[in-house]
Order: C-alpha cells, then structure tokens, then sequence
C-alpha cells in the first residue's frame, strides 16, 4: 500500500469539505415553497407601493433575440430577477431556475403575478391557459402539439363569454384565497376584478396600455407570444408545450413569488440578496426592462440601485438583461436605433457592471448601454 504524506493527506480532506461545503450550499434552494412561506416573502419582502405608467403586459417585441445569448452566458438554477409582468415566464422557461422573484414598484404588478399563478396553477396545457386567460371557449380541433400562432389565431375568432368570465374570475379569488389562504384586502379584490376584466374585454387582441406612447399600442399579447429570435426559432412561455409546463410547475411549487418594491428601495432587493446568500445561492439572470433608465432621471436613484444590485450573490455567469431604444456598437462611438419593435433587448454581464460601479466608472445611461450588447 502506498503511503501518503500528513500533509498530502490532510489536504485531500480539506479538498473534500470543500467541495461538501459546495455540494450543500448549491442545493439548498427549496424545491418547493409552503403557502405560509411564499406570502410571508410576499409580504416581509415587499415595500410601499409606487406609480409608473400602467399597464397589463409588455411592449418590448425584440425581447426573445436575446435568449440564444442569455442560454449561453447563464446556467440552469439559482434565481431569476425580475421586473414586470408576462416577459419574465419566457425567460424563467429560458435559463430556468429554481426560483425566481419579480420586483415592481406597482402593487397592481404583484396582484397581476397572482393572477397568473392561479392560472397557471388550474390550467391543465396551453390551450386551457388561454381559454382562461381571456374567457374564450376552447375552440374545437386545438391539441397541445399547436404552435402559438396556431393557438392565437383559433382564439382570435372564439367568442366573448361572460358567464365563463364570472366563474373564472371566482375561480381565481377562490384558488388564493381558500386554496392558498393569501390574505388580500378588499383593495386587493377590487384590482384583481379590475385586471381581469380589462384582460377580458380586450380579447386575444389585448394590446400594451402604457398610455400616450402612440406606435407602442400596436404591441398586442399575440405578438409577444408568437415573437421569435433573430433566427426565427419561437422561444416566448406560450410557443411549446415544454416552456409552458415547466413555468407551470413553478408556480404550482410557489416558486415565482411576486414582490412590491423599489429598485432604489431599500428592502425588496435586500431582503432577496439576503435570503439568497442564506441559501448559498446566486443570480442567474436579472431582468430590468428600461427602468434603469428611469433611476438615472431621478437624482440618485440610479446609485441605490446598484447598491442595491452589489448585494446581490453573484458569479462569472450572472447577466443583466435590459431594454433599450438603442445600442451602441461595442468598440464603436456608433449607435443602432431600435428594428423591428419599440426596444432592443441587451445584455450585460452583472459582476464587471457592479466592478464598473464600485470603481466610479459607471456615471451615465449612456454608458450604461455602452457596456450591454
């Protein structure tokens, strides 16, 4: 038998713990939330409501042609970051995590997720999701193999129903109220009735609502779902059965929790910072859609938001991912205007921004947009 050296040895046992040490701290995500768990991170999670310019969904058309990237620079696990509200299920079914935590300083936004979540929760495929989405009868002949232009397109034409309206409506405030026992307040009940019924109206037509921004109404849900990347491949959380199912289960495990919150507040993304640490975990992704954009209007905000963001538990691979009217070519003092919809969706890689920041080189939105591609 060979024999080992003392000190070879007892560094074959410090390898060891240390890569226990990892082995733990990479899996100890939950699998699956409580009721009580997920509305206390709801609610010890979440700060003071906000304004911003309402609306129901996206505007951001080009927001998939990142996703080839995005898979490339990010890995499964860890969490998701986010702001607002249908784009983040394409990018959770995307770089697919173990939990994600969508941040928005409009209460209605959080009320919307719960929407979602019951939605998604009671539909058994894509094809129920939809007929309750928008309180549409299934159109005869749908099978789950349908694309999302397919599906779009069979519910363009089903009629408006009311009384299904009412029973899903029902449904959902029964769904978080008695099944999960979330504590919403009457307000809460009133904005619920109100977003629903906005969706209803609508129909499979529902279009961006933001308000005053004139081309971007031309923005309706069927586009975002049916959107593709820059090389045609469908990738939204509607375009396969497989994207749909795995945001599905998600939701069923409580594990997309809906926050209230400031990104230059300080206690949302603390708070996340803090659970993730606790938990040995690490951000894969973090959408911010264009507010960043709105923080640099705001005196300082700009800079308690990445204060905010240094906190956070990250890695090599975690990637901001944002929306802008323009891009700058990198290398280049050259800009590109927005293609074919209202933004173009970057990336950026989150530590050499925050290395950017803590080093005062970060000064401007303009060099903000510098550093994403």
């Amino acid at each position: 038998m060979r024999k080992v050296s003392r000190p070879a040895l007892l560094a074959g046992i410090f390898a060891l713990l240390v890569s226990a040490s990892l082995v733990r701290s990479a899996d100890t995500l939950p699998r699956e939330l409580t009721d009580d768990a997920f509305w206390r991170m709801v609610s010890d999670f979440s700060e003071g409501g906000g304004s911003f310019r309402f609306e129901f969904m996206s505007n951001e058309l080009e927001f998939q042609s990142v996703i080839p990237a995005l898979k490339k620079m990010t890995k499964p696990g860890g969490a998701y970051l986010g702001v607002g509200p249908e784009q983040n299920f394409t990018y959770i079914a995307a770089v697919q995590p173990k939990i994600a935590f969508i941040t928005d300083i409009r209460r209605e936004n959080m009320l919307e997720h719960l929407i979602y979540k019951a939605l998604f929760e009671m539909s058994s495929d894509r094809v129920d999701f939809i007929s309750r989405l928008f309180s549409r009868k299934t159109p005869p002949g749908l099978t789950g193999n349908a694309t999302a232009k397919a599906l779009f397109q069979a519910y363009r034409t089903a009629e408006t129903d009311a009384q299904l309206f009412s029973r899903n409506l029902q449904a959902i405030k029964d769904r978080l109220m008695k099944d999960h026992r979330f504590r919403l307040t009457a307000e809460d009940q009133t904005s619920i009735d109100y977003i629903y019924k906005t969706i209803f109206n609508a129909g499979t037509g529902f279009r961006y609502a933001g308000g005053g921004f004139g081309a971007f109404r031309g923005v309706s849900y069927p586009d975002l779902m049916t959107a593709t990347d820059d090389d045609g491949q469908p990738r939204s959380y509607l375009a396969t059965e497989q994207n749909f199912q795995f945001v599905r289960e998600m939701e069923r495990k409580n594990l997309i929790i809906p926050l209230v919150g400031d990104f230059a507040g300080s206690t949302a993304l603390r708070k996340v910072a803090q659970y993730l640490k606790e938990h040995g975990a690490t951000v894969t992704a973090f959408y911010t859609s264009n507010v960043e954009q709105y923080l640099f209007q705001q005196g300082d905000d700009w800079r308690r938001f990445y204060q905010n963001a240094a906190t956070l538990p990250i890695d090599s691979s975690s990637t901001f991912i944002r929306s802008s009217h323009f891009a700058y070519e990198r290398g280049t003092q050259s800009y590109r205007l927005m293609r074919r919809g209202n933004f173009l969706s970057l990336l950026c890689p989150m530590p050499e921004l925050i290395k950017a920041f803590r080093e005062g080189r970060l000064q401007s939105y303009d060099h903000l947009i510098r550093m994403s591609n």
